[in-house]
């Protein structure tokens, strides 16, 4: 597949911090990838680098092959959608569209025409004449989008852009986001700390921590076999628990988890050269029941806390052994069944569903 975006062995530093370190990351011609980490892991510092707002200390940068390093901003075919917007506030919402335009010299009819496509493909079609304090945030959010689509750069770089909007709007503007980028075909980086965001729009999705690509693979992979414990931790929500190797042979890894807890998983799972290593098991694996359940790892449990959520239930468990899980199940309609704080549970684990990673 033809690579779009590429860092090359790239570093940065500010005085004694390294943002970003020793990064290589090759992002496909019109895929919607997402830089995920938390605040401070060097994500934005990483979209700075690929639009020319930063240079890197070591290695390169190539769009499209190109080695563009150390060209401005102006020379590369790349956009920046920003949190803050951005928008011009005395221009309205086509003079705001149409400025990349009028730099590049677009003939006038053209551009008119460019302008009116751009403003009906964010559904703002009836505000044309209208200025950014006029506008609702997520309207806003709309223009500056359009600003960036409209001079058709073959990167869009979107550094968190929905953050400042409501929770509901968000979820909306997601799905326009990736209906949009689907239409165009134009490559989007997108830049986030929210994982829903990043599991919703994203066809590929990079871990970011501490300057450092940890995992980078589809949503399906990152959620469901996180290459450590950090992915497993900051991708949804994850009962991350210290685990020792107490046999390895023919018949696969016999384990012990922290409150002593044993069980098999096949040795191929097992880091090697381990002793001790995490097993992520995601919430929603853990079976609960008042009566005995059909799973290849069975224990009971204590419900030391209930969270009703409406269609869940957010437990707190605490084995016979002494592990503490979190479980999250849903809610039967039959309230004979419903599991509340210190009930006396069978629960299970199917070991398909369980991850091994290196401890940090």
């Amino acid at each position: 597949m033809e690579i779009q975006v590429e860092l090359r062995s790239v570093t940065k530093r500010f005085g004694g911090f390294t943002a970003v370190d020793d990064v290589n990351l090759a992002v496909r011609k019109g895929e919607f990838l997402t830089l995920l980490g938390p605040s401070g892991c060097g994500k934005t510092t990483m979209l700075r680098m690929i639009a020319g707002f930063e240079t890197p200390d070591e290695g390169a940068v190539l769009l499209e092959e190109s080695d563009v390093t150390h060209a401005p901003p102006y020379r590369r075919n790349v956009n920046q959608v920003f949190q803050s917007y951005a928008l011009f506030p005395h221009l309205t919402v086509r003079e705001n569209v149409a400025f990349g335009l009028k730099m590049q010299k677009m003939p006038a009819a053209q551009r008119d025409e460019r302008v009116a496509e751009t403003i009906a493909l964010v559904s703002l079609g009836g505000f044309e004449d209208r200025r950014p304090h006029q506008l609702s945030g997520g309207q806003r959010q709309r223009v500056a989008l359009a600003r960036a689509l409209a001079p058709r750069p073959a990167v869009l770089l979107l550094d968190e852009p929905l953050s400042a909007i409501d929770a509901k709007l968000r979820h909306a503007m997601q799905l326009e986001l990736k209906r949009l980028q689907r239409q165009l075909g134009t490559t989007f980086i997108f830049v986030t700390h929210d994982q829903e965001e990043a599991l919703t729009m994203s066809d590929r999705i990079a871990i970011v921590n501490r300057g450092r690509i940890e995992q980078i693979g589809d949503a399906h992979e990152i959620y469901h076999q996180p290459a450590t414990a950090f992915a497993a931790d900051f991708v949804g929500q994850a009962n991350l628990v210290e685990a020792e190797l107490v046999r390895l042979n023919v018949a696969g890894a016999l384990v012990r988890l922290a409150g002593g807890l044993e069980f098999c998983v096949p040795g191929a799972r097992w880091p090697a050269g381990v002793r001790v290593a995490k097993i992520s098991i995601r919430p929603e694996k853990v079976l609960v029941s008042k009566v005995a359940v059909a799973a290849e790892i069975a224990f009971e449990a204590t419900v030391e806390e209930e969270v009703f959520k409406g269609a869940t239930d957010h437990l707190a468990l605490r084995t016979t052994s002494g592990t503490r899980l979190h479980a999250v199940v849903a809610n039967e309609s039959a309230l004979m069944e419903a599991i509340h704080r210190g009930d006396r549970v069978f629960c299970g684990l199917h070991v398909d569903d369980l991850v091994v990673v290196r401890a940090d």
